[in-house]
């Protein structure tokens, strides 16, 4: 251990003792203005020592006295070749080469996006991507991609619970710019306090991730870009509203203070006001709901020093009331006359970030991120109460850099996490407090065009989970063209939040039971599994289109887990793993551009998720084996005055799912085995008008499927038998909205 220590924090050390040259490649031209050339191939002659310029004409080489002769070139540039004869910083300017025809290429910007360069699996969705769909939280940001499953939690809440690679949220790592921010106490709503029209763009990897997010991560991350109020609208407007009774309004106010500093305003506010309970079983079909949402952002921006820092206010107030449709919180509230629930929740957070980047040595950066939240939740779900306040501070500090040239890249740093937790359940306390320390490092080779490794560690000491290690290696590889062979392993652990994870336990009439007292977290151990995953990328043409494919194949084992045990339907008990729990996930994705304008995606994913329970190994209640998943998407030209048509359609497919056993119910209580397969078709219609306005419309499950009977014992909802936790499919049926989008840029 005190090895792997010296060896994780003297690395750097080593780094900077390298030798090496750096410079800038600049284009020549009549104006003499400094046009950097990005791209640019800077090589050593007779070796295979060489890089490429970054976005502001940069470059770093290692350097020797051996090495003499620099070459540099660029396609339309002559090619230079300059005598080196000791370590220095160089500026050099290309001159364009002469009589050469002036071409345009043009490429359409893909909503979403998959590198063959990245040594990890990651699947980029662009913000035109989420505009396919109404998108007005990040819980509904995944309905057009076939990574991420979404469906609801329960029946009374309206929370939208994902999956990837089987596995529910709170195995994904989901940090909002790289800060950890869905977890603990807003683990089962946190998707929903994140309005969509705020996000520029996410970041799906599936496996393991970085090392440098922390120890974790255990099905893969989603990493969630913030607009920024340097390059955001000055001015943005969204407005909603839904046949469902849900109203909502997004404005976006950012202002350039000086040539450095910029500043936003981000508002958000949604309401649901109108009762439906088109079932006919007395409970609401969709809660009641109120939430303000602010958000400030201050932006400094200093390109000559190469600082970039960023300030994020965030406030949040919510509230939701669910249950029967006569149910009247100042009336009824503790008593038995109806059912019903409310959650209040009130949430502060701030958060920074520092990156400074060496203006004469742009492959040394170093970058510092801070983030404190305080979360107070306060909730009854008919006759149980559950309240939980999570203060957490989170702190992480990153250095880059090289080993002898840019093939060898490093980053190294260390961070710490603190968390408190006070917890009432019913009529008991938990009170705990976790807090770690850790180091990483993480090393990438990286040829472009044939191999990238990335291979990372971490050393982190935790007040309850102890000393340990966290190894995570990335791998691809390229033979041929638009190609990418991948490979994954890594190890995650991880407290389990039992309560706040799964609050859908209390809207039942279940016993809550915890059969385990010798850990440290409610009497439980930390949850351990070690990640595997192989995928492969092909991209080709078929009939002159794009088209690409994608097959990808997971597992997740885990050494430990909390099992949270559903098969008695009068209790639901937690207890540490006695035997195997595993998840394996099989996709392949097809897309196709078989003419200007249209895209098609499909996908077929497998899953085989189980685990040994204490009545035998049984595959995990609600997990569809099979899914199939299209989309396809139609846009018009743009026209001069910039008015375009744009159209998007999804369709999902589920296979049949496990229910939880009920066989000990009364028969009008008891259900079947498994759920029917269930098939939904989403459509949006978008009326682009200008630059500055447009209008949409859209339809959610428009073939009307509905569950039937998703709530159990609604007759007798403060009896034995009350379960709302059986949802396979919609409740509310078809689903209708409109908005409108307004920007002045």
């Amino acid at each position: 251990m005190k090895k792997i220590i010296y060896i994780l924090f003297i690395l750097p050390v080593l780094v900077l003792s390298q030798e090496s040259i750096s410079g800038i490649i600049l284009e020549a031209n009549e104006k003499n203005e400094r046009l950097a050339l990005v791209g640019a191939n800077v090589y050593w002659l007779n070796t295979d020592i060489g890089t490429v310029t970054d976005v502001d004409g940069r470059f770093a080489l290692s350097y020797s006295k051996q090495y003499t002769k620099l070459v540099i070139s660029y396609v339309g540039f002559k090619t230079d070749t300059i005598t080196i004869t000791k370590q220095k910083t160089i500026e050099h300017w290309l001159q364009p080469t002469d009589n050469l025809d002036e071409i345009t290429v043009t490429t359409r910007k893909l909503a979403t996006r998959k590198s063959y360069l990245q040594a990890q699996n990651v699947l980029t969705v662009s913000s035109d991507e989420l505009l396919k769909a109404a998108c007005c939280n990040l819980s509904e940001s995944f309905e057009t991609n076939p990574s991420i499953d979404v469906n609801f939690a329960d029946a009374v809440t309206g929370t939208r619970q994902i999956k990837m690679l089987g596995l529910t949220s709170p195995y994904i790592l989901i940090t909002t710019e790289n800060i950890p921010s869905i977890r603990g106490a807003s683990q089962a709503f946190g998707l929903s306090f994140i309005p969509g029209t705020w996000v520029e763009s996410i970041q799906i990897t599936k496996g393991a991730g970085s090392v440098v997010n922390g120890f974790e991560s255990i099905a893969g991350q989603i990493n969630t870009e913030l607009v920024k109020p340097a390059t955001d609208d000055k001015l943005f407007v969204n407005a909603y509203a839904g046949i469902n009774g849900r109203y909502e309004l997004n404005t976006h106010i950012n202002q350039n203070i000086s040539n450095k500093w910029s500043t936003g305003l981000y508002v958000h506010g949604n309401l649901r006001d109108q009762k439906f309970d088109r079932n006919n079983d007395s409970f609401l079909d969709v809660p009641l709901k109120q939430q303000i949402n602010l958000m400030n952002r201050l932006q400094y921006t200093n390109g000559e020093k190469g600082i970039v820092s960023f300030i994020n206010l965030r406030y949040l107030n919510d509230n939701t009331q669910a249950g029967q449709l006569d149910f009247d919180p100042s009336r009824d509230r503790g008593t038995t006359i109806f059912w019903g629930s409310e959650i209040d929740t009130e949430r502060f957070e701030v958060a920074t970030k520092l990156g400074y980047v060496n203006p004469d040595i742009p492959w040394r950066s170093l970058g510092v991120q801070t983030a404190f939240s305080s979360h107070k939740q306060e909730s009854y779900f008919g006759l149980n109460t559950y309240d939980i306040t999570h203060n957490s501070l989170y702190a992480n500090a990153i250095y880059n850099s090289i080993i002898s040239d840019s093939r060898h890249k490093i980053k190294t740093g260390v961070s710490y996490t603190y968390d408190h937790y006070d917890e009432f359940v019913n009529s008991n306390d938990f009170v705990r407090t976790e807090t770690s320390v850790g180091g990483f490092f993480e090393y990438s080779h990286d040829n472009l065009e044939l191999f990238n490794l990335t291979a990372g560690i971490r050393i982190d000491y935790h007040n309850l989970l102890g000393t340990f290690i966290t190894p995570r290696v990335h791998v691809r590889y390229s033979p041929w063209l638009k190609s990418a062979f991948r490979a994954s392993f890594g190890r995650g652990k991880r407290s389990a939040n039992i309560f706040a994870e799964n609050q859908k336990l209390f809207a039942t009439s279940r016993n809550i039971i915890i059969n385990d007292v010798g850990g440290n977290i409610y009497g439980l151990d930390p949850e351990i599994a070690w990640n595997y995953g192989v995928s492969y990328l092909q991209g080709f043409n078929l009939f002159g289109k794009k088209a690409d494919i994608t097959l990808d194949y997971y597992k997740t084992d885990f050494k430990n887990q909390v099992v949270v045990d559903y098969e008695n339907p009068q209790e639901v008990s937690f207890y540490n793993l006695e035997g195997k729990s595993y998840a394996n996930s099989f996709q392949v994705e097809f897309n196709y551009n078989p003419f200007g304008g249209i895209d098609l995606r499909a996908a077929y994913k497998y899953y085989e998720v189980k685990t040994d329970y204490r009545s035998g190994r049984l595959t995990r209640p609600l997990t569809p084996k099979h899914r199939f998943f299209a989309n396809v998407g139609y846009k018009t030209k743009l026209t001069e005055q910039g008015s375009q048509w744009k159209f998007d359609a999804t369709f999902n497919w589920l296979g049949e799912q496990r229910f939880s056993s009920t066989a000990t119910n009364p028969m009008q209580y008891q259900l079947p085995d498994q759920t029917p397969t269930v098939s939904t078709l989403n459509t949006q219609l978008t009326k682009v008008f200008s630059a500055k306005f447009e209008i949409y419309i859209g339809g959610e499950n428009i073939t009307n499927v509905r569950q039937p009977n998703p709530i159990l014992g609604t007759d007798d909802p403060f009896g034995s038998n009350f379960d709302t936790t059986f949802v396979y499919g919609p409740i509310f049926g078809s689903m209708y909205y409109a908005g409108l989008r307004y920007r002045i840029e």
